[in-house]
């Protein structure tokens, strides 16, 4: 048997992003088409993403590269954009329900101050750390939806930027 003779590999190196404290890497995913003629594929993916109603919003974390895969799949049934520190205090006032243990019947519901919980959400904590249920339940827009047809043709579906921001208020 004949030796192959292995090349010496280069160590990887660590590429860390240091973590920013504005509200710029916190994304709002609010799902807008509903479940008729969707690619099973796309329906994994929002199952996985926890939309699996229409008018459900979650929170997305920008710098975690996997979920900004999942979101480049499923950009045809929601709509996405940057959520300013307003908008999530507004969302987490009106929209938040607490985690209760299974079992636990009836009990007192805590009250969430949305002011801290939007500076920790910023800060970089998860939801669930916040013993807050990760996605909110929202109404349909007041003054409906223009179209379901991608943003840069008039429609909500797709990256919103900003504009999210309005379309999460008037869901509220």
């Amino acid at each position: 048997m004949e030796e192959q003779t292995k090349k010496p590999r280069a160590k990887k190196t660590e590429k860390t992003q240091p973590k920013s404290d504005s509200s710029g890497n916190l994304i709002a995913v609010v799902r807008i088409k509903g479940e008729v003629k969707v690619k099973p594929k796309v329906k994994y993916t929002l199952d996985k993403l926890r939309l699996r109603k229409k008018y459900v919003c979650i929170l997305l974390n920008s710098d975690n590269k996997a979920l900004m895969g999942m979101l480049n799949i499923v950009k045809h049934s929601v709509a996405f954009g940057n959520i300013e520190r307003e908008t999530l205090v507004k969302l987490i006032a009106a929209r938040a329900q607490t985690i209760r243990p299974a079992g636990a019947g009836v009990q007192k519901e805590e009250k969430i101050n949305p002011e801290s919980a939007a500076d920790e959400l910023i800060g970089g904590k998860k939801l669930e750390e916040l013993k807050i249920k990760p996605f909110f339940r929202l109404h349909p827009p007041r003054g409906g939806i223009d179209s379901k047809i991608q943003y840069t043709n008039g429609g909500v579906l797709g990256n919103n930027k900003q504009a999210i921001n309005k379309l999460i208020e008037r869901m509220l």
